[in-house]
This record gives C-alpha cells, structure tokens and sequence, in this order.
C-alpha cells in the first residue's frame, strides 16, 4: 500500500492479501503476525477514558490529529485483537477524517472477518470500529 492509496484502496490491497489463503488458520496467522508489528504504546495512554469498551480482551487507543490526518495508536494484551486492531489501523490510519468518516466498513464482510471470529471478538473488532468513526465523525466537523 502506497501512502497516496485511499482508504478504499487499502481495503481492497487488503482483501486481494487475504484471498492469498487457503484456509483460516493461515489468515488467523498473518492477522497475529500483523498484530505483533504494531508500534508500542506508551503506558501513560492505557487510562480508562481509552479504554474501549465491548472488547472481550484490554484495548486501548489513542488519536490525536496531525495536520490535516488522524493518527491512531492502539494496543491489546491479546494477539488476535491486536491483529484486529492493526487491519484497522492499516485502513484508517494517518488519514483525513472525512476520508475515514466516508469510507464503508463493510470490507470486514469481504475479509470474511465477520464469520470467523468468536461473538466477543465480533463484538469488540465493531466496538474498534465505532470508536474510528466517532472520532472521525468529530475530528471532520
């Protein structure tokens, strides 16, 4: 993914990835091994205002905008939550709010995340989700 690619663009590079596996457990890898490249994150941001609620697992994440993109750091004490969390990131990202705001999240459906994964990981990967949005949602008003 070039940094020029939209978020619709990253989302498609990454169902093209995804269609690379033969079967699930393959792609619950590479989620993992996505997971594992995140970026740290500071101690001081794992408050309870952060804190993402609906997460079966501990998720935090942090936003601050950087000019005219909205950068997210976020971290989970379960390795395929911080899978999840670094599809996301890879979508969403370092992008404009509006941007963000008007791009569908129906490409999990296409990932074929949605079938896959426990009811509480479910649960929590839309809690991530909605946090995204709402913070798009402000930072594009």
């Amino acid at each position: 993914m070039t940094i020029e690619a939209t978020a619709e663009q990253a989302q498609q590079e990454l169902i093209d990835e995804f269609e690379m596996f033969d079967n699930w457990m393959d792609r619950y890898q590479y989620i993992i091994d996505m997971g594992k490249a995140l970026p740290d994150f500071p101690a001081e941001w794992m408050r309870d205002e952060l804190k993402i609620q609906g997460c079966q697992s501990n998720v935090w994440m942090h936003h601050e905008r950087r000019g005219e993109v909205v950068h997210f750091d976020a971290i989970s004490d379960a390795a395929i939550v911080s899978g999840l969390i670094a599809v996301l990131m890879r979508i969403y990202n370092d992008r404009p709010a509006a941007e963000i705001r008007d791009t569908s999240p129906h490409f999990l459906a296409d990932l074929g995340l949605d079938k896959h994964l426990s009811p509480t990981r479910s649960n929590g990967l839309n809690a991530m989700l909605k946090r995204i949005y709402e913070v798009a949602e402000q930072e594009a008003a």
